[in-house]
């Protein structure tokens, strides 16, 4: 029987020629480290990042529509300290109490998609 495994990593889209936006937010404020791209998929556009485990590729499309509802979930040490250091960072953070056993909030990127940071009080 197959089994998924994991998630290897998530794609998120952005407008055509918006790599500088996307390393300004994800390598300059989340902290992630920029990882090149195999050749092959140069031409594509676009621009991945990693930390850890946790894989983001940011892919171009036309017409491009932000995943408003939709989003990825990244758990995190200190929440208060990374929320405090984007709101720094002039960007708004939306708080929600709605998950019992965590503390989250979201954020939307450059280009409108969101995204959610939590921590969970007890595992």
């Amino acid at each position: 029987m197959m089994l998924i495994k994991r998630i290897d990593h998530i794609q998120l889209a952005a407008p055509v020629g918006s790599e500088d936006t996307a390393r300004s937010f994800y390598r300059d404020v989340l902290s992630l480290e920029e990882v090149e791209k195999p050749e092959s998929l140069k031409k594509n556009g676009g621009v991945w990042f990693s930390n850890g485990s946790v894989h983001i590729h940011i892919g171009v499309e036309q017409p491009f529509v932000p995943a408003k509802k939709a989003h990825p979930a990244f758990e995190v040490n200190d929440l208060e300290a990374l929320a405090s250091h984007i709101r720094n960072k002039g960007i708004s953070v939306t708080t929600d109490d709605q998950l019992p056993g965590a503390n989250r909030f979201y954020v939307s990127d450059p280009f409108g998609n969101r995204l959610e940071f939590l921590e969970w009080l007890e595992k």
